[in-house]
């Protein structure tokens, strides 16, 4: 069956590449079509039609096998301009200003500046109009893939993401955007935003934060699951240097070349680099743009991939032992006051661009995710076909039990830890193999390096080439003490700005010892040090 839907996904890419060859053939659906909206702007909403199902299906159409939608020419100025330039173009990139979170980007944003057919299709209804005049848009995508590979054990591709499971074919995401975007290029008057964004599918196995739906994961380990990743709210100060943004709720952790949601990275599968480190954290996020180039970052959270609820609560202890030695103990140590800093320079000609971040800093204590982050990102852009990712980072815990004792070991079998089978059957964070049975505890931590390079041969297609360097020195991310090399090669293209596929092939080795094919929550031990992994996936934009 899994072969019979692999084969389905095969052929439905085929069908959509003939389809979008045959896109200039296709006779207009209605009257209104013989215009031309990327010739005559005005003409949009006849072209469109009247009814929601018409207006939806033609936008798609009237944008198959363009780069972009059809130009406003009475919109106003979507950047600065004086703004250091924007360095790419969606499609095919990911994003168009190099990536920095933590804030919507500052000098260069317009709310309603979303191109979604939902709300092109809802425009002409009262529904809609009112979301228009009050810059509020509801977008999304459904995300679905599959892969093949030397694997065969359920969870076996692991510590390779987001292709959990292996040959098979999944729902990795579908995602729904509520949106308002502040007014970022405007300098005169204060400006607010907002963004809510739930996800289900297999992808939410990454997204998880310990307290919020985390049962699913921890408790049940459900194969598909539902998230919201970024909930917050925005207050943009203009008046301020080049604008100040205040972000308070969930969001993204800074800085990252990848990100969670699957329009935003290069390929289809993710680097280790980016699987492993932080993801989402609670808390206030101010962002100044001192002037055009530089930028500094500041933030105060409840730590990574933690709820603000769990902060000092506490739950019994039925085994006291030098780590927690109390008859309680924390449910998540990591769930704990923390500091984020960081700054960003970019060039006038926006072809460079470093940020250099300390992330979810506090005492380092081992948590659900407690990560230490300290790294950087750095990009630059040799032409407008060729450009460069680079990302760096060191992260690690303090006092994560160790594997080798056998006394930490019986402690953690009999609840111990807030991380015991007990409170999490599934999913709990990996302990650390130390270096001496003799230690009860130990520092674990993480070095990696990154690198993806981009070319763009056509407007609507992008190759990029990754290779990454992931050192596990205490086995305690992926659960396996070893160093690990990766590379893979994936093409995306777009048949418009709404529908993309990406295909790609990966190669992974574990240097030190066996890491694939194996499943922890099964009590399955790795057995291979190498997995092949072809993959690919389709994206509709709606």
């Amino acid at each position: 069956m899994k072969k019979l839907l692999l084969a389905g996904v095969s052929l439905t890419a085929i069908g959509l590449i003939n389809a979008a060859n045959a896109a200039d053939t296709l006779p207009p659906m209605k009257a209104g079509s013989a215009c031309d909206p990327y010739k005559n702007y005005s003409c949009l909403d006849s072209y469109l039609g009247s009814d929601f199902f018409t207006r939806f299906v033609n936008y798609y159409r009237l944008e198959w096998g363009h780069e972009a939608a059809p130009s406003d020419p009475k919109a106003p100025p979507s950047r600065r301009e004086y703004w250091p330039a924007t360095p790419q173009t969606t499609p095919p990139m990911p994003f168009t200003e190099w990536p920095y979170g933590g804030t919507t980007s500052l000098g260069v944003t317009r709310p309603s500046s979303i191109d979604s057919p939902l709300m092109a299709a809802l425009g002409n209804t009262a529904f809609g109009q009112s979301l228009n005049d009050n810059h509020i848009q509801i977008y999304g995508w459904i995300n679905a893939g599959g892969n093949l590979s030397n694997n065969t054990v359920r969870g076996g591709n692991s510590p390779a993401a987001y292709d959990y499971n292996p040959n098979t074919v999944q729902l990795d995401q579908a995602v729904v955007y509520f949106e308002r975007l502040p007014d970022t290029v405007q300098k005169d008057h204060v400006d607010w935003g907002f963004r809510v964004a739930p996800i289900f599918g297999e992808n939410y196995r990454y997204t998880t934060a310990y307290g919020l739906f985390s049962s699913q994961l921890l408790n049940q380990n459900n194969n598909n699951g539902f998230d919201i990743p970024m909930a917050y709210g925005e207050v943009f100060i203009p008046q301020l240097a080049e604008g100040l943004m205040i972000r308070f709720g969930r969001y993204i952790s800074i800085p990252d070349i990848e990100a969670q949601l699957a329009p935003n990275n290069y390929m289809y599968t993710h680097s280790m680099t980016y699987t492993f480190d932080n993801y989402t954290n609670t808390g206030i996020e101010g962002t100044l743009a001192a002037n055009k180039n530089w930028m500094f970052q500041l933030g105060v959270t409840v730590g990574t991939e933690a709820m603000p609820w769990h902060v000092g609560q506490s739950i019994a202890n039925p085994f006291p032992n030098p780590l927690f030695p109390n008859s309680t103990m924390l449910k998540d140590p990591g769930a704990t006051p923390s500091v984020t800093g960081g700054v960003r320079w970019t060039s006038d000609s926006g072809n460079d661009d470093i940020n250099i971040v300390a992330n979810g800093i506090n005492g380092g204590q081992w948590g659900y995710n407690n990560l230490q982050w300290y790294g950087l990102t750095y990009y630059h852009k040799f032409n407008d076909q060729w450009h460069i990712s680079f990302e760096t980072y060191n992260e690690h815990q303090n006092g994560v039990l160790n594997a080798n004792n056998p006394a930490a070991l019986a402690a953690f079998a009999a609840g111990g830890t807030p991380f015991s089978p007990q409170y999490m059957p599934f999913n709990s964070p990996f302990l650390a193999q130390c270096s001496t049975t003799t230690e009860f505890s130990c520092t674990a931590s993480v070095q990696t390096a990154l690198m993806y390079l981009n070319y763009k041969p056509e407007p609507l297609d992008n190759i990029s080439y990754r290779l990454e360097w992931f050192d596990d020195e205490q086995g305690q991310r992926t659960g396996v003490k070893t160093q690990y090399i990766e590379t893979g090669i994936g093409w995306q293209h777009w048949f418009s700005p709404q529908i993309e596929i990406r295909p790609e092939v990966s190669f992974y080795k574990s240097l030190n010892a066996n890491a694939f094919n194996g499943n922890s929550n099964l009590g399955i031990a790795p057995n291979k040090s190498t997995a092949l992994i072809g993959s690919a996936d389709i994206i509709i934009h709606f």
